[in-house]
Formats: structure tokens, C-alpha cells, sequence
């Protein structure tokens, strides 16, 4: 990943009824296919018992993995609703599973769509959604004259102040937006009159916000 993207802070589990069939979502962050199969087996391990353990999941910066299974369930009422779920808030690297246990009453093909995809949307309620973004670290080596306005303008203008080295000289290690790196690199030379050693990290460092589902 190398850009913006929304996925699950970490696991999650939730459980909905409907006409006495129990849905449980089991959601988890996964960085590969790999990855999501161990999951489904786990899941399937832990509900050995249940009649369908259904699962969606999207992978890729540009969702290109993208699976999905009904597990017995008439087809289309399970699977692919998980995965509308997934691809209609743009969530990411994530995995949705959800065990039924057959409560005695058909729900039909209306009412089985409806109670996967709400079982999907419980799981990554609980779950939480975080918006992960991509940062550059930069870091600022400055004389202890210059300290003081380097690191004001790096909190003024939004960015992380990580960390702060204090030897001879000063090292302020910054976590700057990706597309703001190079503003920000001109803005600390022009301010120290190029008194600084600048070094910048090549790999992005991603920064998690909360988000809203």
C-alpha cells in the first residue's frame, strides 16, 4: 500500500437474529490471501457445528483479490453481499466471515440477503474502521539555536513531531504527509537558511485515524 486507505483497526465479532437463525461475523485486517484462508479455516474450526460459514474479502491496494462464498446458502444471498459491504465503504485488506445456525424458519432469499449483510456491517462496527495514511519520516538535525523554530513550524503546520534527539546538535524526527513532504522539507531550509541535516526515509511509515461507520 502506498496510498490512503480504509480497513479494520483489528478484529471484531458480532452476533445478530433473525427468526431464530443466529448470524456471527468474525472481521479481521489480513495482508494477504494467505492470510484470509487461515482465517476462514479458524473460523470454521471454532463453528465445526454450524450449517454455512460464509465469508467476502477484498486485498489490494486496488481491491484486485476479491472472494467470496455462499457455503451452501442459495446463491448470491450470502457471499456477495458480504463483498458489497466491503466494496461499498471502500474497506481494505479485510475479511468478513459469517457463521449461521439454522434457527427452523426459511428466510428466504430477501431475508437472507438482508441478515448477512446486516451481520457484516455488526462485525465491522465492532471491529472500527481506521483510515490509514501514508507518512514520510524525515529527520531535522539542527543546532540547538534553531531547534526552537524548526519544531514550532513543524507542529504548526500539522505534521508529528516523533521524536527528539539531543546530542551535540539537535535531530527532530518528523512524520509528514506523503504529499507534503517536499514543502516541507523547503520550508525548514529556507527557515535555518540551509543550516540543517536533512535525511528522508524512502519507506512510508502509515499513521491510523479513527473513522466513522
Amino acid at each position: 500500500m502506498t496510498e490512503k486507505y480504509i480497513t479494520v483497526g483489528g478484529f471484531g465479532k458480532a452476533e445478530i437474529t433473525e427468526k431464530k437463525s443466529r448470524f456471527i461475523a468474525s472481521v479481521k485486517p489480513v495482508c494477504s490471501e494467505e492470510e484470509a484462508i487461515e482465517f476462514i479455516e479458524e473460523i470454521k474450526k471454532n463453528y465445526r457445528d454450524a450449517r454455512h460459514n460464509c465469508f467476502a474479502y477484498q486485498i489490494g491496494e486496488r481491491n484486485q483479490i476479491q472472494r467470496y462464498s455462499d457455503d451452501g446458502e442459495p446463491g448470491g444471498t450470502a457471499g456477495m453481499p458480504m463483498l458489497d459491504v466491503l466494496r461499498g465503504n471502500d474497506i481494505k485488506n479485510t475479511i468478513v466471515v459469517v457463521t449461521r445456525y439454522f434457527g427452523g424458519i426459511l428466510l428466504g432469499t430477501g431475508g437472507l440477503v438482508r441478515a448477512y449483510s446486516s451481520a457484516a456491517k455488526a462485525g465491522i462496527s465492532e471491529a472500527g474502521l481506521i483510515e490509514r495514511t501514508p507518512h514520510i519520516r524525515i529527520h531535522f538535525t539542527v543546532d540547538y539555536t534553531l531547534s526552537g523554530k524548526v519544531q514550532y513550524e513543524v507542529l504548526n503546520s500539522g505534521h508529528i513531531l516523533e521524536n527528539t534527539v539531543y546530542t551535540d546538535k539537535v535531530e527532530l524526527v518528523v512524520l509528514c504527509v506523503k504529499e507534503l513532504s517536499e514543502k516541507l522539507i523547503e520550508t525548514i531550509v529556507n527557515l535555518t537558511g540551509n543550516n540543517v541535516n536533512i535525511t528522508k526515509e524512502k519507506l512510508p511509515v502509515f499513521v491510523d485515524k479513527e473513522v466513522v461507520f
